[in-house]
């Protein structure tokens, strides 16, 4: 291969390797094990790689992870609808590796169910 070549294409594959990294798959979460968690929103990020919640679950704060923003808004979901002090069910998948963290499936915002997936 073309020294020069490579130089320039090695930031790409090395950028790309990264995001490949950084997306992870689902494996880590039980999905034999479906919870359901209801409560007031206490903390909400609406941001990429997934929106992300904060529910207050059995004595603990649970780290809830939820589509990315794009899917949320063509399933009608927008950041007022998800915020603090919004109540909130969600229903999904414990993490294997992380304790408190939840894989959501769906939420029920204002009485309507969508889903995440």
């Amino acid at each position: 291969m073309n020294r020069p070549l490579f130089a320039l294409c090695l930031p790409a594959f090395l950028l790309a390797g990264g995001i490949a990294w950084a997306h992870h798959g689902w494996g880590s979460y039980d999905a034999s094990r479906k919870l359901t968690i209801s409560g007031p929103v206490q903390k909400a990020e609406w941001q990429n790689p997934h929106v992300l919640i904060v529910l207050p679950h059995q004595n603990r704060n649970w780290d809830v992870v939820l589509a990315p923003p794009f899917r949320m808004n063509a399933r009608g979901l927008d950041p007022d609808m998800i915020k603090a002090g919004s109540t909130v069910i969600v229903e999904g998948y414990p993490s294997t590796r992380v304790e408190g963290k939840l894989r959501a499936e769906r939420i029920t915002v204002g009485g309507r169910t969508f889903e995440l997936r």
